[in-house]
């Protein structure tokens, strides 16, 4: 199995392609999202490749609340003490174009709801 997947997130994990780093460990990684719909706007993802929530299996539980923890981190990292919006796309009809679980972290703004 290729190291992180065969996506674009999987070559960033790799080194193979560069990012804006925010935070690391030996299970995950968060970068700023290349296109950011808000001053803040991070990427969190896990190192092993699950291509979204659907595809994500029980032996995933400690890695998903592990990914939580990771979200609360960068946002307070990033000042976001006001609150922020954290987003999981889900197959092509939620809106996911990269198919390796990732969530999105907004915040540094007032966001509206509904989203879109």
């Amino acid at each position: 199995m290729t190291v992180g997947g065969d996506t674009i997130f999987g070559k960033i994990i790799r080194r193979e392609i560069p990012a804006a780093i925010v935070y690391e460990d030996d299970l995950a990684l968060a970068f700023r999202d290349v296109n950011p719909q808000a001053p803040v706007h991070l990427l969190v993802i896990p190192k092993k490749p699950i291509e979204n929530l659907a595809a994500a299996t029980a032996e995933d539980q400690a890695l998903l609340g592990h990914l939580m923890l990771v979200i609360q981190k960068v946002a307070q990292q990033e000042g976001l003490d006001q609150g922020y919006r954290v987003v999981a796309n889900t197959g092509e009809d939620g809106g996911q174009t990269v198919f390796h679980l990732h969530f999105h972290v907004l915040g540094g703004r007032s966001l509206a709801w509904p989203p879109g």
